[in-house]
């Protein structure tokens, strides 16, 4: 005997009653219908849909309080800190800058202390600083990239002289070697890109020029990664010299910016910590990504 709904009920689940099967046993077999399995379908597929748009909109609101955050504290810099900070410090090393230093003696100096302080384990952003604040963009730019130059060559052929050490100290640390391992695989255009990702990435800079060699990657995509990896940081090391040469000079004629000037500016500080974040997670995504792709290739 077969139970039948009516068509005026909805029920979902329908008892159908069957005398007997084929062996003789009575059975009986629970049958879906149409409309509920579409209804439970769609909200199924519905509802990653809706999943992954609320957290893309709740990634943006977390970007925009991010940058207003960001825009109110660099406006409090500007108007109240700046001017203090540069009439205690900033000007009167410009001022001792310009009196003792003529201006192709300071590139010189530049020049020297890009190329060399990194082999020193020394960080060399006051003087991409200081080139922004003498020479600007244009010359700044070509002055520090040559400096970048020497700077990440010389740990390069001095760490080739420590290999084994180097790559002992890295097997103590398997998490964060398996990182920079990438750059010595793959073919030449393989190992620049993940050369170009790893110095965008957070990767400390003075660490990977001595560490790169126990890699095994090659000098040249080595070379080519690292200049083009490090013209972010450059372009954001001069944007800031540019931004204290015009607060001090600001702070030393005794007057404030105007309100234009202070909306470039913020604008510009926000425009380049967003840029520069953007970057660094994509750089940094893209590298867990090789890596577990690197993973798959091993098993």
């Amino acid at each position: 005997m077969t139970y039948v709904v009516n068509d005026e009920e909805k029920d979902c689940v329908v008892p159908l009653l069957k005398p007997r099967d084929d062996n003789g046993d009575d059975c009986v077999k629970l049958g879906v219908s149409d409309d509920c399995g579409e209804a439970g379908g769609a909200q199924q597929a519905a509802s990653p849909v809706f999943v992954s748009r609320w957290c893309c909109l709740l990634w943006w609101a977390k970007m925009f309080v991010l940058l207003v955050f960001v825009g109110v504290l660099a406006a409090v810099f500007l108007l109240w800190v700046g001017p203090f900070f540069m009439d205690k410090t900033i000007i009167p090393i410009i001022n001792w800058e310009r009196t003792t230093f003529s201006t192709p003696l300071l590139a010189v100096l530049i020049f020297a202390s890009v190329a060399l302080f990194p082999s020193l384990l020394l960080p060399s952003s006051p003087s991409m600083w200081v080139a922004g604040m003498t020479f600007g963009y244009g010359f700044g730019f070509l002055l520090i990239i040559g400096g970048v130059v020497i700077g990440v060559s010389l740990p390069y052929f001095i760490g080739s002289r420590f290999y084994d050490k180097i790559h002992g100290w890295l097997a103590k640390y398997p998490k964060k070697a398996s990182m920079i391992r990438l750059a010595g695989e793959g073919n030449w255009l393989d190992q620049c890109r993940d050369v170009t990702l790893i110095r965008i990435s957070p990767f400390p800079y003075i660490i990977y020029n001595y560490c790169a060699v126990a890699t095994n990657v090659k000098y040249g995509p080595y070379l080519l990664g690292s200049l083009i990896g490090m013209v972010p940081e450059i372009f954001v090391a001069i944007y800031t010299g540019l931004l204290i040469r015009a607060l001090a000079d600001a702070s030393h004629e005794r007057h404030s910016l105007s309100a234009p000037q202070i909306i470039c500016n913020v604008l510009g500080f926000c425009l380049t910590v967003a840029t520069t974040i953007t970057v660094t997670i994509y750089a940094k995504r893209r590298l867990k990504q090789l890596h577990k792709e690197e993973e798959v290739l091993l098993r």
